[in-house]
């Protein structure tokens, strides 16, 4: 398992509403309502945001709005791929991104 991988589980541990999932076939972090947070895709987190997380998000070097690096057939508006260098603020987004998912209809 590679270090990013260890981290992403170890978030999934520390927050106390944080689900593991899949989506993708990969890993993911789904809030209680059983939406989809987080995803872990080559060796980068990926987001579901609201706007003003999105903008802190994209400020960071080489983060991208997400879906056309996994899913370009299915344009997924909100998400935002945040690569291993930032791993120090996976946590952070990871909680924000939680908030954002819990908020949202089933």
């Amino acid at each position: 398992m590679t270090e990013p991988e260890k981290l992403f589980h170890r978030i999934i541990e520390e927050i106390p509403n944080a689900i593991k999932g899949k989506m993708f076939g990969t890993i993911s972090i789904k809030s209680s309502n059983g939406k989809t947070a987080a995803f872990f895709w080559k060796g980068n987190m990926v987001f579901k945001l609201d706007e003003k997380s999105q903008e802190e998000a994209l400020k960071l070097d080489n983060a991208k709005i997400g879906s056309h690096l996994y899913a370009p057939e299915k344009p997924m508006k909100g998400w935002v791929s945040i690569p291993e260098k930032h791993s120090d603020k996976w946590t952070d987004f990871t909680i924000a991104a939680i908030k954002y998912v819990e908020k949202l209809r089933k």
